[in-house]
């Protein structure tokens, strides 16, 4: 795994809010002229480097010196807007003393669940990279209200990794790395070093880690998820370790590592991670061995029952009777209709519905399986 990491081209890093922030949410303006030392140091090795920041709403908190207190929505959507600036800003000063300009780009999760602007997004990072330019990524907490209220960085760091096909993904917290249990109430607590599935250590995984983040260990799980069935392998390490990135790159063990699952297509992880669930179909055994066996498409005649209330074109999760989750893909026909058509012959959809739109209610080439 080390060779692995050491070979790695493509880096997304991550960092959280409590490692750029002092505890009154003002800039640790040292720690921060460290990392982006440590980047341009990378850099310098000709590898291209994606930056993942929180940090904004934080920032405005304590541009504004402001009590930590549990604030509305639109306080804090203004509260980033200051605080956006100010990192950017902060950025751009150090990386211009280091030689590399610093973009910014910010998303929230309806860009990557369309298709079309989940391709400019992706081309946006490409052109940049080409640049030479290191691009800066946080959400866009100033009009993402569901983002900032169920959100966090550590997710779209994973998206993002999934989206330019990163070779490693570098998740920096207050923290060294995922332990047996929380080693903040726990003495006795021990490193997990490697973890090859992660099924086995999701226990492990508390609730938030400070007040200035939305983050903890189990969005940080949440995200191995997304970036090892991408084929990505992921690192949880301390931001405040010096030269951290740099270890890591060198091939030192520090931190946990999640090991990468065989990847997936573009189109399959675009599939599988960036749209929302709008709806489930449970299907009999013999639709979940000809899915799972032969690689066939899921067809009317397979299916038992529909949930949700979604439309053509949506994703759907793809359950057998156990409640197993077998998949996940585009349908063809909305909720209404496959209500109409489930448990029929293809050639029995048209006499039905009076129209027959498509043979399959997912096709093969838009459903992921084991998701």
């Amino acid at each position: 795994m080390q060779n692995e990491i050491k070979q790695a081209q493509r880096i997304v890093v991550k960092v959280g809010s409590s490692t750029l922030t002092y505890e009154n949410s003002k800039l640790n303006l040292n720690r921060i002229d460290k990392l982006v030392r440590d980047i341009s140091n990378l850099k310098n090795q000709d590898l291209d480097i994606i930056f993942v920041s929180s940090g904004a709403i934080a920032a405005g908190q304590g541009k504004l010196r402001l009590n930590k207190i549990d604030r509305s929505i639109p306080e804090k959507q203004a509260l980033a807007s200051i605080g956006q600036g100010l990192l950017m800003k902060t950025y751009q000063k150090l990386f211009s003393e280091y030689g590399y300009e610093a973009a910014q780009i910010l998303l929230t999760q309806n860009d990557l669940n369309d298709r079309k602007r989940y391709l400019n997004s992706r081309n946006t990072i490409n052109q940049l990279l080409k640049y030479n330019v290191v691009p800066i990524i946080n959400e866009n907490d100033t009009v993402a209200v569901k983002e900032i209220k169920f959100g966090d960085n550590d997710t779209l760091s994973a998206l993002v990794s999934s989206l330019i096909d990163a070779d490693l993904l570098i998740m920096l917290s207050d923290i060294d790395g995922l332990y047996t249990t929380d080693p903040r109430e726990n003495q006795d607590a021990e490193l997990i070093s490697e973890v090859e599935d992660i099924s086995t250590v999701e226990s492990a995984a508390g609730g938030s880690g400070t007040e200035r983040g939305t983050g903890g260990m189990a969005t940080k799980i949440e995200a191995a998820k997304i970036a090892t069935k991408a084929g990505i392998p992921m690192i949880i390490a301390n931001g405040k370790q010096d030269k951290v990135l740099t270890k890591i790159i060198e091939g030192k063990e520090i931190g946990t590592t999640f090991l990468a699952e065989e990847g997936l297509p573009s189109r399959d992880k675009w599939i599988a991670f960036n749209m929302a669930v709008e709806g489930e179909l449970i299907v009999d055994s013999g639709a979940v061995k000809a899915l799972q066996e032969s690689g066939s498409s899921l067809l009317a005649c397979g299916i038992i029952e529909t949930k949700g209330n979604f439309s053509a074109g949506d994703v759907v999760d793809v359950f057998d009777q156990s409640g197993t989750k077998i998949g996940r893909g585009l349908v063809n026909y909305a909720q209404r209709e496959v209500e109409q058509i489930e448990g029929l012959q293809s050639d029995e959809i048209e006499e039905k519905l009076g129209y027959q739109a498509y043979d399959e209610v997912i096709h093969r080439d838009n459903l992921v399986l084991s998701i």
